[in-house]
């Protein structure tokens, strides 16, 4: 097998060393084990069992030993080498079956504690445990994909929705996105979804009612990428539509906006955006803010004009769109487009790597507790196929296709759930622009005779194809995916190669991308590829496979039709595809496909009915599948016509009518305050409504389409849910009520006619300190030190403060007032762990008692952070809790975890903890409540005796935006003060545009060792190296005017 050396040495090996070997022959080791057959191992374990290719650069150095007993050394080496790796991949897989049995009965108890909660008689409905039955999660099968289907249908719903005007913002952060010629397959995170978000741009920016769309992403300006990626702003040009165009006003259409963040000169991968995101989520903000106000002149009336929703692509974008949905009170949508608690079993799975190791590779927990945290926030998360609802999101705490039903079955009924949420699955399918696509409906024959005696010549690229075909006239199989193992092109090409009469009768094309050189390729898509040429030659398949090094996107349609003209076949094998959005593309084009029976185009096939699925680990399976196919012209025609006649059910306009028919069933949130000061604000009636009361005529509008009985259950179960908010706005007044020991005595902010208020607004500087690992006495030190060390700018104004702390505001002002510091010299106070935000009030000479606190508390920031707070069903989950934690001492128990009704407030509740090592860490806390479909922030104090549990997108960071938001105290003036360590929401405080001091020193306390029970490590969220963070080596004035000046806030 010439090329092939490193396998002919294998066999000689093996030949050397005979059936078995001798005892006077065989090294120590295989004198201990007795007799050993390396021929009989190597059949078992190396060519069943693992891919031979883990091998190769092993034994190559095996290969270049002369002597046959060093080369059967070498041999049995990798033999025991092999032997290491099936005893680890079982080890793992022994982990795994262990942890996910512990999480099957976790689930279990956290279905029955929930259930025991809502104590109404469950209905029929609810006692169902059929993860088949769907009709929970949103509908996708063939013939009721919500569609409009006629040409004058779709004309009336553009002419009712022409004029109004949405705002809508879709975030995708990683790879590199522009509009036109984007470069699929460059790397692992230019793929699919790149394609995908700017194509579901162009698309909505083009229906009815949307007046402009803005997809937000990373800027780039790094030498080894094009200038094009570092541009702000790129406006997408609209395919032309003719059903969906409409006129575009002075800031309509579709934009890509890029915001700068992470390091500014480099491309670096997704896994390393981490500790950025806080970073983009800050710009974003600000973005979104001027982009309101700016719509808000044009068609707004003055009044800023909100986005209906924030839309997060991937766990990225995802965690940063739970952020800014918090912020802005704006609904969230999420698409997963892939998971990482699948990807993580599915690397498990292959027993080469341990949890750990994986960790350190992909960071996957941090990606995972991301995508909770999107779970937590989304009012609707997009799924592409049923079996991404019923095998990828079930794996995730916060969502149970069973918990979610009953909880479904409830809300119809108008029943109380409790504070318990689960967000709604819909499957809507990736959409397709047919408009430009055109099939020749004749016999495939005549329209080759035709299209030679065209004047067109063929696209370049089909030249560049062909020239790898010794009979370029044969059908084509064509497969269109990355060289990543993931994606099987390896069986691909062995089902070929060992298929004799699929060989005969068709030729192979196989486009993986684009590349320069092998060695410049990433070490996996390297691998993959050189094993592909290692097949090739094997198999002697020269003149019959085709793998071009170079392609454009904008000829991919041209390859399409290439291999439908050849009457072709198209091939996805992939071990699982999340959506398959290329089997789409294919039978646009006309060419049957053949595809994984794994992931989504099991749903794709159900819609299109054009081809066969097989399983991808079947190799014969496969060429059985392609030969079937490209053999038997009487199939290959009906599946052509099938997929043909189908295949509208997948076009964009398809998918974005669903779309905004889903965003017509939220109830509108966004920023508004109860009273406007000085014409800064907007009050509630006048708040920036037009692009949400616009959405509620669309829910009508949108009717004419949609199945009748499907519109009547969205409609019952909005007012149902009205009904059921009404009801839990009065447990919460209730709650509030009784809770009423602390804030009675407080003046409402919003409603105080103070001068104080906007002086927040005027400061250049806002000083926010944030020390938790201190003691009270070293605090009021610290807080003096930094008054000394912005003295002359806090006399004239343009510097104010803000405390920042988890401490009850009660507390607060017993602390300043015994430490001799007037609570006036702070503009705002953050408390409760950023449950509850006051504001000092400048006449606390006028107090009406001495128990009366100088402080107004802000209510609208309550509606800012209140969205999904379980309230009082939380509370008494959390109450079930803490008495089964207990320490047992001899034959009496002690609870260690006690409620603290002195500290709890409507937005927080409160616990103390007698021995933190008892307790279960943030992670496990925030399982066990995701798990009963409670969402909450979890927190505990730096050294671990107070636990507090507040709103789920709240938070002292988020505070921070909320002033930026209210007031319009710019992110990026603000400077925090951090201990070395902190509470556990520490590294919220860190990230962003703000700029951080570390006060370093002594007088920092070690945190408890619950801090050390992290999901994942700090490095993971935090850029320690950021021009934005400088430590000091004390806490004097003289140490932080130093840091100060580093950070240019302060002239030295």
């Amino acid at each position: 097998m010439p090329g092939n050396d490193w396998i002919n040495s294998y066999l000689e090996a093996i030949l050397d060393a005979g059936p078995a070997i001798d005892a006077s022959k065989s090294s120590l080791l295989l004198r201990e084990r007795g007799r050993f057959s390396p021929t009989r191992y190597f059949v078992e374990e190396v060519i069943t069992g693992f891919d031979e290719t883990d091998l190769y650069k092993t034994w190559v150095r095996a290969a270049a030993m002369r002597s046959p007993q060093e080369r059967n050394t070498r041999l049995e080496n990798m033999c025991w080498r092999i032997w290491n790796l099936a005893r680890k991949k079982k080890q793992i897989e022994g982990e795994e079956a262990l942890r996910m049995s512990k999480r099957r009965l976790e689930r279990e108890r956290g279905r029955r504690d929930a259930t025991a909660d809502m104590s109404e008689d469950l209905s029929e409905g609810e006692k169902g445990d059929v993860v088949s039955d769907l009709s929970a999660h949103g509908d996708s099968t063939r013939g009721r994909i919500p569609r409009i289907s006629s040409v004058d249908a779709m004309e009336a719903w553009a002419s009712q929705l022409k004029e109004r005007k949405l705002y809508i913002v879709l975030i995708s952060i990683h790879g590199l996105i522009r509009g036109e010629n984007m470069e699929l397959g460059r790397d692992s995170d230019t793929g699919g979804q790149v394609k995908y978000v700017v194509e579901l741009a162009r698309a909505l920016a083009s229906m009815p009612g949307v007046y402009r769309v803005d997809l937000l992403t990373r800027q780039i300006s790094a030498p080894d990428v094009d200038w094009s990626y570092g541009e702000p702003t790129e406006m997408l040009t609209s395919r032309n539509s003719e059903n969906f165009m409409h006129e575009i006003g002075e800031s309509g259409g579709a934009y890509i906006i890029r915001i700068p963040f992470g390091p500014k000169d480099k491309y670096i991968p997704k896994e390393l955006l981490w500790p950025h995101i806080q970073e983009f989520v800050d710009g974003a903000l600000v973005h979104i803010m001027q982009m309101s106000k700016v719509l808000g002149e044009q068609i707004g009336g003055g009044q800023p004009v909100w986005p209906v929703v924030i839309h997060g692509h991937y766990a990225d974008a995802g965690d940063s769109a739970a952020l800014l949905s918090g912020a802005l009170n704006i609904p969230m949508l999420f698409t997963g487009h892939s998971l990482g608690r699948d990807k993580l079993e599915q690397l498990l799975k292959q027993g080469r790597q341990t949890r750990e190791e994986i960790n350190s590779t992909y960071k996957i927990m941090r990606r995972i507790e991301a995508e909770e945290l999107a779970l937590d926030a989304s009012e609707v998360v997009i799924t592409s196929t049923r079996q991404e609802i019923e095998q990828q999101w079930q794996l995730y705490d916060g969502f149970d296709v069973i918990l979610e039903r009953k909880l479904r079955a409830r809300l119809k009924r108008g029943v109380s759930c409790y504070g318990r949420y689960m967000p709604r699955m819909v499957i809507i399918p990736p959409g397709m622009e047919f408009n430009h696509i055109i099939v020749h409906d004749g016999d495939m024959d005549e329209v080759e005779g035709n299209e030679d005696n065209s004047a067109s010549p063929d696209p370049p690229i089909w030249s560049e194809i062909m020239r790898f075909f010794t009979n370029p006239r044969k059908p084509m199989i064509l497969a269109l995916a990355r060289a990543d193992p993931k994606k099987n092109i390896t069986t691909l090409v062995k089902a070929f190669g060992e298929c004799r009469p699929l060989r005969e009768l068709a030729n192979l094309t196989l486009i993986m991308g684009n590349r320069d050189a092998i060695d410049e390729m990433s070490s996996t898509n390297a691998a993959v590829l050189t094993s592909v040429l290692k097949l090739i030659d094997k198999y002697d398949l020269y003149g019959q496979v085709a793998y071009p090094k170079h392609h454009k996107q904008s000829e991919v349609p041209d390859i399409y039709r290439l291999a439908a003209k050849t009457k072709g076949v198209f091939i996805n094998p992939a071990f699982i595809e999340p959506f398959g959005l290329t089997l789409i593309e294919a039978a646009a084009y006309g060419l049957p496909i053949v595809a994984t029976k794994n992931g989504g185009p099991v749903d794709i096939h159900r819609v299109l009915d054009n081809g066969l699925l097989v399983d991808p680990r079947d190799q014969q399976a496969i060429a059985d599948a392609l030969y079937k196919l490209v053999s038997d012209k009487q199939l290959w025609a009906r599946c052509r016509q099938n997929g043909l006649k189908n295949i509208h059910l997948f076009s964009w306009p398809e998918h974005c009518k669903t779309y905004l028919s889903r965003l017509a069933t939220f109830r509108p949130r966004h920023p508004q305050w109860k009273r406007s000061e000085d014409g800064f604000e907007n009050s509630e009636s006048d708040s920036p409504g037009d692009s949400l009361r616009d959405i509620q005529d669309i829910s009508l509008n949108l009717k004419l389409s949609l199945d009748g009985e499907k519109a009547e259950d969205n409609g019952a179960l909005e007012s149902e849910e009205s009904a059921v908010n009404e009801k839990s706005k009065l447990e919460r007044l209730v709650a509030k009520l009784s809770k009423s020991v602390i804030r009675t005595n407080h003046k409402d902010a919003s409603s105080e006619n103070s001068s104080k208020l906007p002086l927040l607004r005027r400061r250049k500087h806002i000083f926010v300190i944030a020390l938790d690992s201190v003691i009270h006495e070293d605090l009021i030190e610290i807080i003096k030190s930094v008054f000394e060390a912005a003295h002359k700018d806090r006399m004239s104004g343009s510097v104010g403060f803000v405390l920042s702390t988890s401490l009850t505001i009660s507390e607060i002002h017993t602390i300043l007032t015994s430490g001799g510091i007037p609570p006036t010299d702070f503009d705002a106070f953050i408390c409760n762990s950023g449950s509850d935000l006051y504001y000092s009030s400048p006449n606390s000479d006028e107090m009406l008692s001495s128990s009366e606190l100088p402080f107004a508390i802000d209510d609208d920031y309550h509606s800012q952070i209140e969205y999904r707070w379980g309230g009082e069903g939380l509370r008494k989950t959390l109450v079930r809790w803490a008495a089964s934690v207990v320490e047992k001492k001899g034959e009496s128990e002690e609870q260690i975890v006690i409620e603290d009704d002195q500290r709890s407030s409507t937005f927080c509740h409160a616990f103390k903890v007698k021995n933190p090592a008892l307790v279960l860490p943030v992670k496990e806390l925030r399982k066990l409540m995701r798990i009963q479909a409670l969402h909450c922030h979890v927190l505990y104090s730096h050294d671990g005796t107070k636990l507090h549990v507040i709103p789920v997108l709240a938070s002292r960071s988020q505070a921070l935006r909320y002033l930026y938001v209210r007031w319009g105290t710019e992110l990026s003036n603000m400077v925090v003060f951090v201990g070395e360590s902190g509470d556990t929401d520490y590294e919220g405080l860190l990230g962003g545009v703000h700029k951080t001091i570390i006060l370093r020193g002594a007088f920092n306390l070690p945190p408890s060792r619950l801090h050390e029970a992290r999901s994942y490590p700090l490095r993971d969220v935090i850029a320690f190296d950021s021009p934005n963070v400088v430590q000091t080596e004390g806490c004097s004035s003289n140490d932080i005017q130093l840091a100060l000046s580093q950070l240019g806030v302060l002239k030295e």
